[in-house]
């Protein structure tokens, strides 16, 4: 394994390529590159309504016009903000395991009546309704 020494602190760095002839080790670059103050999170919240980009025509509360997300300056000021419904969420509530199992078995019951009356009709003749 072959070693330099750092051209600005003089710290020595490892495992060094054959042809090197000067490194700097990585405190040195962290230094020179500097380090990112904060990670910058991708999503930033716009204040507009979820898929507004989607819609034909989209009016911002500032006048702002847009078609299908496009910004039409033209328009700006001339239509009336678009206002947003929220879609209602049902209440409906999710069974438990065990109604699910009691569900399933009246179903697997109902028709297994319907089968075994289906099957005394034949024998007794009746084939449709009287």
């Amino acid at each position: 394994m072959r070693s330099l020494e750092c051209k600005k602190c003089g710290r020595v760095v490892e495992n060094v390529g054959d042809f090197a002839k000067t490194v700097m080790c990585s405190r040195c670059v962290i230094v020179k590159v500097g380090m990112p103050d904060e990670p910058k999170s991708a999503y930033k919240p716009t204040g507009r309504p979820a898929g507004w980009h989607w819609m034909k025509e989209f009016v911002d509360k500032d006048g702002t016009v847009f078609h299908l997300g496009k910004e039409q300056p033209k328009l700006k000021g001339t239509l009336k903000p678009t206002k947003v419904v929220p879609k209602k969420k049902s209440k409906k509530k999710r069974r438990t395991k065990e109604q699910m199992l009691v569900a399933r078995a009246k179903e697997k019951k109902a028709a297994l009546k319907k089968a075994v009356q289906k099957q005394k009709d034949f024998i007794n003749h009746n084939f449709g309704k009287e």
